[in-house]
């Protein structure tokens, strides 16, 4: 006896399909795909985050609620100016929408690691931001979501901050490589064992 997991498989139907309802009968599962369309054409959502204590429903007024049948979104600065934008890859209303990022500028800084011992992106690696008090975290995933991938670096929006205190890298070797005082509004690149970094100013 055929398996549903099986391509060979045919089931029969169950009843009559209420055609008033939109209900149909695929003798075999694998064919749903290719002969009907299971999108709802449901609109997305996009959600902003109001200093880690809510977050607010801005998919109307930012214009991401689109119903184009969203498969994946990565954010990226596409422009280099410090503000990631947002990339969403649809099935319907366009193969990929690119949203510009307007929000008011405030300071950030982005790293990029170099591994030795380590593979060579620093992939996996740990990166922790500390200043004013607080820390940031970012690990070095670029692999984002459904056939999508990020720049394998890190970004960090950094409100009003102006120095960043410490930067510390937890690399994949076990290494644990620091920085002090570092300026922000700046690109680094880092690269495992070294003292010193590169730096590149984006443009303003």
């Amino acid at each position: 006896m055929s398996q549903p997991f099986d391509r060979s498989c045919k089931i029969p139907p169950p009843g009559t399909p209420n055609e008033k309802l939109g209900e149909f009968w695929e003798e075999s599962p694998w064919t749903i795909a290719s002969n009907e369309n299971l999108s709802a054409f449901e609109r997305n959502r996009f959600y902003i985050n109001f200093y880690g204590e809510n977050f607010f429903d801005m998919s109307f007024v930012s214009g991401t609620d689109t119903d184009g049948d969203g498969r994946s979104v990565i954010s990226a600065d596409l422009d280099n100016d410090g503000m990631n934008e947002l990339i969403v890859r649809q099935v319907g209303g366009g193969p990929l929408k690119i949203f510009k990022n307007n929000f008011p500028k405030l300071n950030y800084i982005k790293i990029s690691l170099r591994g030795v011992e380590s593979n060579s992106f620093g992939i996996g690696s740990k990166i922790e931001i500390n200043s004013l008090g607080k820390s940031y975290v970012r690990e070095i995933y670029p692999i984002n979501t459904y056939r999508s991938q990020s720049p394998s670096l890190a970004h960090f929006g950094l409100n009003e901050i102006k120095v960043i205190d410490e930067i510390k890298i937890y690399w994949t070797s076990g290494k644990i490589q620091s920085f002090s005082n570092i300026d922000v509004n700046q690109h680094l690149i880092i690269t495992e064992g070294n003292k010193d970094y590169e730096a590149f100013i984006t443009s303003e």
